[in-house]
C-alpha cells in the first residue's frame, strides 16, 4: 500500500520535515513550559484566532487578484497568443486539484497551524520568484505552487472557522471569510499599474506583505479536528469523499455554480462583450460591478441564512440571480443595463460559494467538515475550470445572448436540485451520526 501512494506518503513527509513545521514544533513546547499567564492567553481568544484568519485570506484573495491580471498583461505585451494564456491561468487551478486528495490526513496529525503556515509561507515565496524568470513554463510552474500552497491555505483556515463557530453564528463568519477574500481579489488587480514602473515591483510588494501577515500565524493556539472512526489515510479520505457526497451534494453545488459563474465572467465576457460592439473601457466598469455587488450583500446574506436558513437563502438568491443574467441577454448591447444586471446578480449569487459551505456544515456532523471543505474547493475549481470553456463554446458557434443563457440555464439547475433535496433521516447524515 506504501508503494502504491508513494506520491502521498512523500507530501505527508515533505510537510512533517519542512523546516517551517519543525519552527513551530519548538515555539509550541517552549511555551508549554512557561507559567500560566493570563496576559499571554488574552491573545489566543476565538476572536483574535477569527480576524487573523481572515485576514491571511484576504491577503490570498489579494495575490490571486494581482496574479491574474498582471500575467496576462505581461505575456501580452510580449506578444504571447491569448490560448497560451489562459492555458497558463489554469495552472492554479489545476494546483488546487491535485492538492485536494491530500489536505485531510496531514490536518488531522499535524493540526490547523502548521497546515496554515505551510500553505501561507509556500505563496509567499513562490510570489517572490515570480521575477527571477520570465519563462511560459517557469511561471506555470509557480502558479501550480501557488494553487497548492493558497489551497492548503483556505482549507486549513475554512475548516478550523467551520468547526469552532457555533451555529448561530456560522453563516456570519463564513460570509465574513468570504467578504475579506473578495475585498482582497477585488484591490488585487490595482498593482496592475506598478508594471509600468518595474514588472517585478507588484510580485516582491505582495510577497512582503504575505510574509508579513504570515508571521502573526504563530501567535495561535494550534487545534485539532474532531477524530473521524475511518483511517487517516489516503484511502479513508476518498471513503469520507463519498460520505460528504451522498448526504450534502446538493451543498456542494453552489460552490461548483460560482466558480463556473466568476471565471465565465472574467474569462470569457471580456470577448463576448467585444464582439458585440462592447468597446473594453465600457468592460472595464461592468465586470467590477458583480465584485461591488457581492461585497455589499455578503455579510447580510450570511446574517440572513443563519436566521431564515441556509436553504431557503440560497433559493431565493438563485432566483434573484436567475432573474438578473435572463435580462442581462434581453439588454446585453446596453452598457448601463448590463451594470445594472452584473450589480444586482453579485447582490445575489456572488455569495453562492459561502453561503454553500454554510449549507454544507449544516448538514454534516463536524467529523466530516474537513473532507466536506476540500470538496467545496474541488467543485469551486472544476466550475472554474469547465466555465470558461463551455462560455467559449458558446460565444463560437451561438450568436447573441447566449452566454447568459447558459449561466442562466446553470443556475436553473442548482435552484431545481435545492428545491427537490429533502433533509430527513434518510439524507442527512448528522441526524445518523448524532
Amino acid at each position: 500500500m506504501k508503494n502504491k501512494y508513494s506520491h502521498y506518503y512523500f507530501f505527508q513527509n515533505y510537510l512533517a520535515n519542512s523546516f517551517i513545521y519543525q519552527y513551530y514544533f519548538l515555539i509550541e513546547e517552549k511555551s508549554k513550559k512557561l507559567p500560566f499567564n493570563k496576559e499571554s492567553t488574552m491573545i489566543r481568544t476565538e476572536k483574535y484566532r477569527f480576524w487573523i484568519l481572515v485576514s491571511i485570506v484576504a491577503i490570498s484573495g489579494f495575490s490571486q487578484g494581482m496574479l491574474l491580471p498582471i500575467i496576462a498583461v505581461i505575456f501580452e505585451k510580449d506578444g504571447m497568443a491569448s490560448s497560451l494564456n489562459g492555458l497558463n491561468a489554469t495552472a492554479l487551478y489545476l494546483g488546487v486539484l491535485i492538492a485536494s486528495p491530500l489536505m485531510e490526513a496531514p490536518l488531522r496529525k499535524m493540526g490547523y497551524k502548521p497546515l496554515i503556515l505551510i500553505g501561507g509561507f509556500t505563496v509567499a515565496l513562490t510570489l517572490f520568484l515570480f521575477p527571477l524568470w520570465k519563462s511560459f513554463w517557469f511561471w506555470f510552474a509557480l502558479r501550480l505552487l501557488i494553487g497548492i500552497g493558497d489551497h492548503t491555505l483556505h482549507f486549513a483556515t475554512q475548516t478550523w472557522i467551520t468547526s469552532t463557530s457555533s451555529k448561530e453564528k456560522l453563516g456570519r463568519n463564513i460570509s465574513l471569510y468570504g467578504l475579506f477574500f473578495s475585498l482582497g481579489f477585488a484591490f488585487g488587480p490595482s498593482l496592475t499599474s506598478l508594471v509600468k514602473i518595474n514588472e517585478a515591483l507588484p510580485f516582491m510588494l505582495t510577497s512582503a506583505v504575505s510574509f508579513i501577515l504570515w508571521i502573526t500565524v504563530f501567535t495561535l493556539r494550534n487545534d485539532f479536528p474532531e477524530k473521524d472512526k475511518d483511517s487517516v489515510s489516503f484511502l479513508g479520505t476518498f471513503k469520507r469523499f463519498g460520505k460528504v457526497w451522498k448526504y450534502a451534494w446538493v451543498a456542494l453545488l453552489p460552490p461548483f455554480g460560482y466558480g463556473f459563474m466568476e471565471a465565465s465572467l472574467n474569462g470569457s465576457f471580456p470577448v463576448f462583450a467585444l464582439r458585440n460592439g462592447i468597446n473594453v473601457e465600457s468592460v472595464s466598469f461592468i465586470i467590477p460591478a458583480f465584485s461591488i455587488g457581492s461585497i455589499i450583500t455578503q455579510l447580510p446574506l450570511g446574517m440572513l441564512s443563519d436566521k431564515f436558513g441556509r436553504k431557503n437563502t440560497l433559493i431565493v438568491v438563485l432566483i434573484i440571480g436567475l432573474l438578473s443574467f435572463i435580462s442581462a441577454g434581453l439588454v446585453y448591447q446596453s452598457v448601463i443595463g448590463l451594470v445594472i444586471c452584473f450589480l444586482i446578480a453579485g447582490m445575489a449569487v456572488g455569495s453562492t460559494f459561502s453561503l454553500g459551505i454554510s449549507y454544507m456544515a449544516d448538514l454534516l456532523p463536524k467529523t466530516l467538515f474537513p473532507a466536506g471543505n476540500i470538496m467545496c474547493g474541488i467543485l469551486f475549481s472544476l466550475g472554474s475550470m469547465v466555465g470558461p470553456f463551455f462560455a467559449g463554446m458558446i460565444i463560437e458557434k451561438i450568436e447573441g445572448a447566449s452566454f447568459f443563457y447558459l449561466i442562466s440555464t446553470m443556475l436553473f439547475i442548482i435552484f431545481l436540485s435545492l428545491c427537490s433535496f429533502r433533509t430527513s433521516k434518510k439524507n442527512n447524515y448528522s441526524s445518523i451520526s448524532h
